[in-house]
């Protein structure tokens, strides 16, 4: 596991390219068969692949999405789902990157 630092943070492609991708996958495995795949496939390629996590210190990540959401996805945006599954991608992404730098989550 390598050490967080949150200076290389700045910096997180270079650094910790290989954590983020992990965080985002076990997030999307977690939601994966719970929530319809055609809703959980266009949040994922069409907002998440243009998110950008930030680390907020005390062991708290931010997830800032793109603008406009609900226009990224086409016709998924009205699908009754699109709001708690993109809410829920977002706090697993976060509790997801807790976990790979091995905060706790009293920290």
């Amino acid at each position: 596991m390598t050490e967080f630092d949150p200076e290389k943070f700045e910096e997180k492609y270079v650094y910790y390219f290989e954590e983020l991708e992990a965080a985002y996958s076990e997030a999307y495995q977690q939601l994966h068969g719970r929530y319809d795949s055609t809703i959980l496939k266009a949040i994922d390629r069409q907002v998440l692949s243009e998110s950008e996590p930030f680390y907020e210190g005390n062991g708290e990540f931010r997830v800032e999405l793109p603008e406009n959401p609900r226009e990224r996805v086409g016709p998924a945006a009205d699908h009754e789902q699109f709001d708690v599954v993109l809410e829920t991608l977002v706090d697993r992404i976060e509790a997801e990157l807790r976990n790979q730098f091995e905060f706790d989550e009293t920290e």
